[in-house]
């Protein structure tokens, strides 16, 4: 028997619940199929910055739409996910990376985000904890940070709610399309059939492309993260640096979650596992720019499965070979605060055929031959 949807979902991570959740309160019937547990991949691993700052020009209207979800996200999935707002200090530690950062703030004026640099004087002025290395940096008031293991579930069970059907444990394994409808099977037997499909299975969303005659160059990318004992709460901003090899913030109770470099994985199993010389190489530099938590405990170490695409930014609209299939894969690393805005972006482009969001940077079909 298939079970019939006016909507199909494939990927159960914070933009796939967020867009079940928009869909269904407009009235669609929505299902949506997750290979494991709700944000158990990218959106759930990941270093939870709700950043804004140095974002692909391309990426920031998005961004500027998903913070003021971020903002209202208690009301739409009845928890805020931790969400603080710490501001965003991102750091410069030689010239060239200072000039990055000045560069940086005639993108940000372009599109309201208000930033404000702070030169060599006053960043030590300001935040005395840094090291000697770090020479300026630009802070981003409006950005902060939330926990990614809150995210997804709770905007799922906010989706169900509404009225949407959301199966976790059910991958994908058929792909059909006979014109007019899709029909999707899982490995446990089910069929599903919609005439709309919606492609926001991260990594695996290239497969799912594929699927539709619309391969493009994805790759996995793996987070390699570290969290620390609790120590006194002093690092108040969400810290990140020119070129991103390091980045890490303290949680209230007194935790430092580091990220840096990449670990390793088998996106068929799917496993993942960060590296030791990685995580060394992360805490020396997290030292260097923090140098009063040296010594401090590692405790946990994580990685998860993310898809890349070769020019950092994601695949985010209507299919170029299917109708009915809309795209939205590949955020490379940098997904989990956009995700609550590609939720509403893509339920604008199923109900209304179009969104206010400009969207041409994200065509599939921008790799030309890779995908042809």
């Amino acid at each position: 028997m298939t079970t019939d949807c006016d909507v199909l979902i494939q990927g159960g991570g914070g933009a796939g619940c967020s867009a079940a959740l928009h869909l269904a309160q407009r009235g669609a019937r929505v299902i949506l199929l997750e290979r494991g547990l709700v944000g158990s991949q990218a959106s759930g691993v990941n270093y939870g910055g709700v950043r804004q700052q140095g974002r692909h020009p391309a990426e920031l209207p998005i961004a500027r739409r998903s913070r003021e979800l971020w903002g209202r996200l208690k009301e739409i999935a009845g928890t805020d996910a931790e969400f603080v707002v710490t501001g965003h200090l991102k750091l410069a530690r030689n010239d060239e990376e200072e000039a990055d950062l000045l560069a940086y703030l005639d993108v940000a004026k372009l599109h309201d985000l208000p930033l404000r640099m702070v030169g060599r004087n006053a960043i030590h002025q300001d935040y005395p904890w840094l090291g000697p290395k770090v020479v300026a940096g630009s802070f981003a008031p409006e950005d902060g940070s939330a926990n990614p293991r809150l995210l997804s579930p709770a905007l799922a069970n906010a989706a169900r709610a509404a009225g949407a059907d959301i199966r976790e444990h059910a991958e994908v394994v058929a792909h059909g399309h006979d014109g007019a409808r899709f029909q999707l099977r899982t490995a446990g037997g089910e069929d599903f059939s919609a005439p709309v499909l919606l492609n926001m299975a991260g990594y695996w969303g290239g497969r799912v492309a594929e699927a539709f005659g619309e391969p493009v160059p994805v790759e996995p990318l793996n987070p390699n993260m570290l969290v620390t004992e609790p120590i006194r709460y002093f690092i108040e901003p969400n810290l990140g640096v020119v070129g991103g090899n390091v980045y890490l913030r303290q949680i209230p109770r007194g935790n430092v979650i580091i990220g840096g470099g990449h670990g390793e994985s088998d996106p068929a199993v799917p496993w993942s596992r960060p590296l030791p010389d990685t995580s060394l190489r992360a805490m020396a530099r997290a030292v260097e720019l923090v140098p009063a938590i040296a010594g401090t405990q590692v405790i946990r170490s994580w990685s998860g499965i993310d898809g890349r695409m070769p020019d950092r930014i994601p695949v985010i609209g209507p299919s170029r070979t299917t109708p009915g299939l809309f795209h939205a894969f590949g955020f490379s690393g940098h997904g989990f605060q956009l995700g609550p805005a590609i939720g509403a972006i893509m339920a604008e482009l199923v109900l209304d055929g179009r969104t206010d969001i400009p969207l041409e940077a994200f065509r599939i079909d921008r790799f030309g031959a890779a995908s042809a």
